[in-house]
C-alpha cells in the first residue's frame, strides 16, 4: 500500500532524510549518556564524582557501592561512547537496557511516572531507544558497519 502524507511537499524531505534518522538516534544516545557517567565517575558537571557515587548506591541498597556506582557509571560513559561511535553497539545497547530496567523499577517505586518530580519516564525512552539498537544493531555510519561485523 503507498504511503500517503499529509503534506505531500515533505516527501522530499522525507526520503532524504531517511538514511540519518537512525544513525542520529544512536549518536544522541550516547551523546546523552556520556555525561551522566563522567559526573559518577569523574566528577564532572557538577557532581562529587565516584566516592559520592558510591556512597548513594549504598544507601539505596545496593552493596558494595562501590561496585554498583562503578558499573553505572562505567555503563553511561563507556556505553555512550560505544554507542557514539556505533561499536559493539548491541552490547552496549544490552547493557543499557538492563539498567534502564533497573532505573525504571527504582524511580518507578519512589517518584511515579514523571520526570519533573524524579519519575520514570526519562529512563522509558532511554530503555526503548536502547531496545531498537539492541534489535536493529548500530546501522549506518558506525564503526560496526565500516568493519562488517555486528555481535
Amino acid at each position: 500500500m503507498a504511503r500517503r502524507l499529509y503534506f505531500p511537499a515533505l516527501g522530499r524531505f522525507y526520503a532524504a532524510a531517511d538514511p540519518y534518522a537512525a544513525p542520529l538516534l544512536r549518536i544522541v544516545l550516547g551523546a546523552l549518556l556520556i555525561p551522566h557517567g563522567a559526573q559518577k565517575l569523574f566528577g564532572l558537571f557538577g557532581c562529587a564524582g565516584l566516592m559520592a557515587n558510591a556512597r548513594f548506591f549504598e544507601q539505596i541498597g545496593y552493596h558494595p557501592g562501590m561496585f554498583w556506582g562503578t558499573l553505572v557509571g562505567c555503563i553511561e560513559f563507556f556505553g555512550g561512547l560505544l554507542l557514539l561511535i556505533g561499536l559493539f553497539t548491541r552490547c552496549a545497547a544490552l547493557a543499557v537496557v538492563l539498567f534502564m530496567l533497573n532505573a525504571i523499577y527504582y524511580t518507578s517505586m519512589k517518584a511515579g511516572f514523571f520526570w519533573t518530580k524524579g519519575g520514570s519516564e526519562y529512563s522509558i525512552l532511554i530503555l526503548f531507544v536502547a531496545l531498537y539498537f539492541l534489535i536493529r544493531g548500530a546501522g549506518a555510519y558506525s564503526l560496526d558497519e565500516r568493519m562488517g561485523r555486528e555481535v
